[in-house]
């Protein structure tokens, strides 16, 4: 005697002392077949690999580039932002969009998308690069963020040695000191034309040269406490010491200003982000 199998249509016949076994081979064939992806996981794994580039690159800026406060005063946090939530969103969701598993051409499509992404995150990325903030330099009564686009090549080129590489690691605190004679004049120029001594690399010092005046130059960090204690409080507690053991000087950065904190040394120990006038 014979079995008679269908399912499909296809008439398939099988002895009936193996009918069951056949039954289970059929089965197990059809379990064991790939099942095609859906445009849901698809979109869902590219959303994934997304947010993974996306936490690398916040890294790199909030840590490395623009450490605290600088990525919010800096206006970082609007640019970073803007940044990766387009580059986020926009990979995973043209995937989601053309994505259709067995479609001719798919590999190509999706090498697209992959180059679209990632040229937006480079993009991104090099804005954020060259607005990145390289120097702290004090000059005169304050200290001023100068990012690596606010020096002219020019002027680099006419710094002394260890002031013309840009830091890649976050800025590096310096002083500027003002000319003298026919060459004070000529920077009075520059500053009316909008170059002022901080831009000028040429002018650049070791920050151990004018701490001293920087120290003399601080405020009581009781004066930032009559309106912004719970920060000072919080620094205090962080950093140790007294309250009457730190003053503070004005931070000028692109989007606001924030208070630098300076210790009896004059050694910048760290940042409070309010309002230093």
């Amino acid at each position: 005697m014979y079995h008679k199998g269908g399912g499909d249509g296809n008439a398939r016949r099988c002895p009936s002392v193996n009918a069951l076994a056949c039954g289970s081979g059929v089965a197990e064939n059809f379990h064991a077949m790939p099942h095609p992806m859906s445009r849901w996981k698809a979109a869902s794994i590219h959303l994934v690999a997304s947010c993974v580039l996306a936490l690398l690159a916040f890294l790199l800026l909030f840590f490395v580039w623009y450490p605290p406060p600088l990525f919010a005063a800096g206006g970082g946090d609007r640019l970073v932002v803007l940044l990766l939530s387009i580059d986020i969103v926009l990979g995973p969701l043209l995937t989601l969009v053309v994505f259709r598993s067995g479609k001719r051409g798919m590999r190509f499509d999706l090498t697209v998308i992959a180059v679209l992404q990632l040229s937006a995150l480079a993009y991104g990325l090099h804005v954020m690069a060259v607005a990145r903030p390289v120097w702290l330099v004090y000059a005169v009564d304050r200290f001023v963020a100068v990012s690596a686009n606010a020096i002219d090549p020019l002027d680099a080129g006419q710094a002394p040695p260890e002031f013309r590489a840009q830091s890649w690691t976050g800025p590096r605190v310096v002083g500027a000191q003002l000319p003298e004679g026919d060459e004070a004049m000529t920077q009075l120029a520059s500053a009316f034309a909008g170059k002022d001594i901080e831009q000028s690399p040429r002018y650049y010092v070791d920050y151990q040269r004018v701490r001293g005046e920087a120290v003399r130059r601080r405020k009581p960090l009781a004066g930032l406490a009559a309106t912004n204690a719970a920060a000072v409080a919080a620094f205090v507690a962080k950093h140790g010491g007294a309250e009457a053991d730190y003053g503070y000087l004005p931070l000028v950065a692109r989007s606001r200003d924030v208070a630098a904190v300076v210790d009896g040394t004059g050694n910048v120990v760290g940042y409070i982000d309010a309002k230093p006038w």
